[in-house]
């Protein structure tokens, strides 16, 4: 009766070869989770905003006859962070 926990001996192989094959499996997910994470983490970093430039509509606006000098010295200091009842930090223009 002391022997009776050997007897499948195939079966005992069949079950330790699952049990490695679990492991190995959850071991590669783990891999692939870490590095997919990692990958999408990278890429929307590195690749910045992707639409055009605020000012370069503001830009196109103006020339277009959509808004006026007014408003585009309106808009141009909120982009640049200003207040909008402050007046234009610009340098003067040089003859």
């Amino acid at each position: 009766m002391m022997g009776w926990y050997n007897d499948g001996g195939s079966s005992n192989w069949a079950a330790m070869g699952l049990m490695m094959l679990f492991w190995v499996a959850l071991i590669g997910l783990a891999v692939w989770a870490g590095l997919h994470f990692l990958r999408a983490n990278g890429s929307t970093v590195a690749a910045g905003p992707t639409g055009p430039n605020p000012r370069a509509i503001l830009d196109q606006r103006l020339a277009a006859g959509e808004i006026d000098a007014e408003q585009y010295a309106q808009v141009r200091r909120l982009l640049d962070g200003q207040a909008v009842g402050s007046p234009p930090t610009d340098p003067p223009a040089r003859s």
